[in-house]
């Protein structure tokens, strides 16, 4: 659509505006609400400046309208929870270490559980997922949250299958879940995006100076430095030697008889220091650098695979998939 044609339909398109409500609560995670609050309000100011409506209307809300301090210290202000005459498009329930706290406030579990009935979606951000599963929204779902509250939304609701591992998870119709902090920036994006196409997601991540966008089932990463390490100095000189040379042969003997044990003691110690087989570690670390080499470097997926002791390009693709839920290539579009 071109001139003429382009400038009726956009006079003839009815704005529309959906309104976003944050829920707080005293002990929120501040990023949870403020990342998801920033990239409604720059879609907002994107779609307003180009003639494609108002976006949204976001608010932060609490029970009985009152300010919400948040787990650092800063203090937010927040208007009342809307009736049930208040129109509401898109709920989000931020984490932090008041959540916990916050989900037994009943006034606040019948106010999700009526809200979600009305809204069109309902996102969670972080262990903001226990306040859903607490609502009964979860029943039945796969959900994450940030790996460190996996377990316990885990054990203390066993009606929801928890991933620790994607950024974020469309758990049901209705509901969103994402892992702790910018993933709530990653999740918002995307909704956006389905609302108001690409183009405005870009722009709202350029802004905040944000890749666009990490695909919602790529992993939690973890750097090798956030790695278990063994309380052992033998098995930590072997950690040591597969992340200073990721692409080495780091055979089973090799790393057995620089940790001066037999292969299956050392297999078996190993196991029991780190939480993962040797062999499994090998890969983690390696597949840790080509990621990095795929930011950082314009070689070839080949060369790259190659350097970090995949051996071949398809080896390290099926790893990738299999470990990051994306494509070395896919990867280094978002990323590089």
């Amino acid at each position: 659509m071109h001139g003429l044609d382009a400038i009726a339909a956009l006079a003839n398109t009815e704005p529309m505006v959906r309104t976003v409500v944050i829920v707080g609560f005293a002990g929120v995670q501040a990023l949870d609400v403020v990342g998801p609050f920033d990239v409604f309000t720059g879609a907002s100011l994107s779609v307003g400046a180009r003639g494609l409506g108002d976006g949204y209307d976001v608010r932060v809300v609490a029970v009985d309208g009152a300010p919400v301090s948040t787990g650092t210290g800063l203090t937010l202000a927040a208007d009342p929870l809307p009736g049930p005459d208040e129109a509401v498009d898109t709920v989000v329930l931020p984490g932090g270490w008041g959540a916990d706290t916050a989900r037994r406030d009943q006034v606040l579990i019948d106010w999700i559980t009526a809200a979600a009935a009305r809204a069109r979606r309902v996102v969670s951000v972080c262990n903001g997922a226990v306040l859903a599963a607490q609502a009964g929204l979860l029943d039945g779902c796969v959900a994450t949250t940030h790996w460190a509250y996996a377990p316990q939304l885990a054990a203390e609701f066993p009606s929801v299958t928890v991933d620790p591992d994607p950024i974020f998870v469309r758990s049901s119709e209705k509901v969103w879940t994402a892992a702790g902090v910018t993933a709530g920036i990653d999740l918002a994006l995307a909704l956006v995006e389905d609302d108001h196409g690409t183009e405005t997601a870009q722009i709202v991540a350029r802004h905040l100076v944000m890749y666009l966008r990490r695909p919602g089932g790529q992993t939690q990463f973890a750097a090798p430095v956030w790695m278990p390490r063994a309380r052992r100095t033998p098995i930590r000189d072997v950690q040591e030697a597969v992340e200073a040379e990721p692409g080495g042969a780091h055979s089973i003997a090799e790393l057995a008889r620089l940790a001066a044990m037999s292969p299956r003691h050392f297999t078996r110690v190993f196991t029991e220091e780190v939480g993962e087989a040797p062999g499994a570690y090998v890969e983690r670390v390696r597949t840790e650098a080509a990621r990095r080499q795929l930011e950082e470097t314009d070689d070839t997926v080949t060369v790259i695979a190659a350097r970090c002791g995949f051996g071949s390009a398809e080896t390290l693709r099926r790893n990738f998939v299999r470990r990051l839920g994306v494509s070395p290539d896919q990867y280094r579009r978002t990323f590089a």
